[in-house]
């Protein structure tokens, strides 16, 4: 399975496996946000478009085009900053140009968000779906200021985020409302889960006087069911992303 990347300029921005790492994670004490697995797993399912060049964007409200400013870095020019990112639509969103045209698989799309877990004060990353095993054009990735203000992005920063997702089997899916007592082996590994969940609190290894968050019980990071045995064999606690590669002579999607 192969996601190939055409760059169609000489300004493209790296490509790297999705980072575990976020600032906020970091800060908090023991950085306990990286024993939620699912937060690190998501972190890293997917690559990311790397910024090469700083900058601060001020947008004061209004819906025009010339309503956001850029202040590129000192000795860099506004017209070179355009390269990477723009003021395209106006509405105080912000267009991060990518530079690659993206051909995924049949039957394969790409989610185009920001990076996941990530939180930037005053912007906001949107989302999109695209149809890249079969689109002949590249597209943007856009930011919507979530206020008038001003924001700063640095070199070095993902700033777009990529995923391959199926381009249809979403659709056969149903959600339905059941009823856990007509599934009584899943009734009870939930009871009991929630009673060892119970009792790990009582015993004392929440946070208390000693202000150091909560306990960690550990069963869903290491893939164990409630009472120890193991559990699903191919439960992932890491992801292991492969680094974009030149591709070979003649090789295509």
């Amino acid at each position: 399975m192969k996601i190939m990347c055409y760059p169609v300029t000489a300004s493209t921005p790296p490509i790297e496996p999705g980072a575990a790492e976020r600032d906020w994670m970091d800060a908090f004490m023991s950085k306990h946000p990286y024993r939620c697995l699912p937060l690190v797993i998501a972190n890293t399912s997917g690559w990311q478009l790397i910024l090469p060049i700083s900058f601060r964007a001020t947008w004061n409200g209004g819906p025009a085009q010339h309503d956001i400013v850029f202040e590129p870095p000192f000795g860099k020019s506004v017209r070179m900053l355009e390269q990477f990112v723009s003021s395209h639509f106006g509405g105080g969103v912000l267009t991060f140009h990518t530079h690659y045209l993206f051909r995924t698989p049949k039957d394969w799309d790409l989610w185009v968000g920001g990076p996941p877990n990530s939180v930037k004060h005053g912007i906001q990353a949107l989302t999109g779906i695209i149809e890249t095993s079969w689109l002949p054009m590249t597209f943007t990735m856009n930011w919507r200021f979530t206020a008038p203000g001003s924001v700063a992005f640095n070199a070095g920063e993902p700033f777009c985020f990529m995923m391959p997702t199926p381009h249809r089997a979403i659709d056969d899916f149903e959600m339905v409302i059941g009823d856990l007592a007509a599934n009584p082996e899943l009734k009870a590994d939930t009871e009991a889960w929630q009673e060892s969940r119970r009792v790990f609190i009582a015993e004392g290894h929440a946070s208390g006087a000693s202000g150091e968050g909560p306990g960690w019980q550990r069963h869903y990071f290491q893939g164990l069911n409630i009472d120890g045995s193991k559990g699903p064999s191919d439960h992932i606690h890491k992801r292991r992303l492969k680094a974009p590669r030149t591709a070979g002579e003649g090789e295509d999607a």
